[in-house]
């Protein structure tokens, strides 16, 4: 497939994840491939993930995570046998209640008209603050009392 046959199934993709359809999107996967998220001890959907069995294990924990308020494909762009796609969500966790937004970055590598490996890319400090219990004690910066 050219670069461009590669951003179409990227695009569908993203189509089928917003429609709920994880079955279809996982049949643009090749049963070998990776989905990398950005390891976080406080957020359940991060982590590496192989292999179809272990992209729907992504998927399920992402929607035990979190309720999802927005997602949008801003761009997205294609070379070779690499698409890059760049957007935005927003994201309720489940486990906090706590809102949060960040823009994301996804790396497609295709094979043979299929997806071989995921890598995003997000403001993860934000994700970490709305799933970690203790961040929504802390005192914001600059409200110490100063002697």
């Amino acid at each position: 497939m050219d670069a461009q046959q590669n951003k179409q199934l990227v695009q569908e993709g993203y189509r089928l994840f917003q429609s709920g359809d994880i079955a279809g999107l996982l049949e643009r996967y090749h049963d070998d491939a990776e989905w990398i998220i950005p390891e976080s001890e406080y957020v359940p959907f991060s982590g590496s993930f192989h292999g179809k069995a272990g992209i729907a294990e992504f998927f399920s924990k992402l929607a035990s995570s979190v309720e999802t308020q927005r997602f949008e494909l801003k761009e997205c762009i294609a070379e070779g046998d690499k698409v890059v796609a760049l957007g935005e969500a927003a994201w309720v966790a489940r486990p906090t209640g706590r809102s949060y937004e960040t823009p994301w970055a996804h790396v497609f590598t295709m094979r043979d008209g299929k997806v071989a490996r995921f890598e995003a890319f997000s403001d993860t400090g934000a994700t970490v603050k709305a799933f970690r219990p203790d961040m929504g004690a802390q005192i914001p910066i600059g409200s110490q009392l100063h002697h």
